[in-house]
């Protein structure tokens, strides 16, 4: 049976004020429908919440559980009423996203431009930095979502859903002259060549070394970039080989005088968008989960 929140919000009345009658005078009813809509909530629930000591009503064990989940309820239901209420005018409502910094920037562009053909007046909010500290925002609600080129981890503390976005395989770049040679034997044309690799702890570098090791091609890694785009620059200078999601290839091949060697679809990159497990599902969430199904064709 669906828990009763008028009997819970009657009971949580009575723990805070202390007693029937402090209570009944708040909530304007009388002690005695009071005193049956807590007996009605105990049976419901399967144990007495209080002890009676004198006229006071005390918060058993039992109780004291009760007590802080109907506080975590009615606190976000306030919660949400200051939210709405204090919206500045000029947007129709605001969405807060972070995005992890290793996703690459014109990807966290073409995902998120689609917020406004939701609304253009909806006011952004972006951040951008590691997927811990988004997850502690997001357990205060500071955020709407993240978008991650990580899940959840299985064992955090933070309670929220994996909404996978899509998935993208790997594209190798080089210089023309560079691309000509390689593309030949490709992939185990790379073996021995300068390589840019992805910042250390990203999945990218994690899956790209995985995937040379499986095959066994060994590049001669020449720098780690945090910053992709950096890494993009020098291979133009003709300094290595570099690779990026394909989803991004034209991309980079619009802003940079690279050529394609080859493409693998044994390594991917995977995207989420992590939302909170206990709030109010956002509209503009949902919005851009259905966007994304026109960025990741079938």
């Amino acid at each position: 049976m669906r828990l009763n929140y008028h009997h819970l919000q009657y009971f949580y009345a009575i723990a805070t004020h202390g007693s029937i009658a402090k209570a009944s005078t708040f909530l304007h009813i009388t002690p005695q429908t009071l005193s049956s809509q807590l007996q009605k909530l105990e049976e419901q629930l399967g144990y007495k919440l209080f002890d009676r000591i004198g006229r006071k009503m005390q918060l058993n064990a039992m109780g004291n559980v009760t007590y802080n989940y109907a506080k975590e309820i009615f606190d976000l239901g306030d919660e949400l009423q200051n939210s709405l209420k204090n919206h500045s005018q000029k947007f129709a409502f605001q969405f807060s996203i972070g995005v992890t910094d290793v996703i690459p920037k014109v990807f966290s562009f073409n995902f998120l431009k689609n917020i406004y053909t939701m609304d253009n007046s909806i006011k952004l909010i972006c951040k951008e930095t590691q997927l811990d500290t988004l997850l502690g925002e997001l357990a205060v609600n500071k955020l709407d979502a993240i978008l991650s080129d990580t899940s959840l981890p299985v064992h955090s503390a933070v309670k929220a859903f994996n909404h996978v976005v899509g998935k993208s395989g790997m594209s190798f770049f080089a210089t023309q002259n560079k691309a000509n040679d390689l593309e030949k034997n490709f992939p185990h044309s790379l073996d021995g060549v300068p390589f840019f690799l992805a910042g250390e702890g990203t999945n990218q570098k994690i899956n790209v070394l995985s995937w040379f090791e499986q095959i066994g091609v060994k590049p001669q890694i020449i720098g780690e970039f945090d910053d992709s785009v950096l890494a993009n620059y020098f291979c133009q200078a003709n300094y290595g080989v570099c690779c990026a999601p394909t989803i991004i290839e034209s991309h980079v091949l619009e802003q940079f005088d690279l050529s394609v060697i080859g493409r693998t679809n044994q390594i991917m990159e995977h995207y989420y968008l992590i939302s909170p497990e206990r709030k109010v599902k956002h509209p503009a969430v949902q919005h851009l989960l259905n966007e994304s199904r026109k960025l990741f064709p079938q």
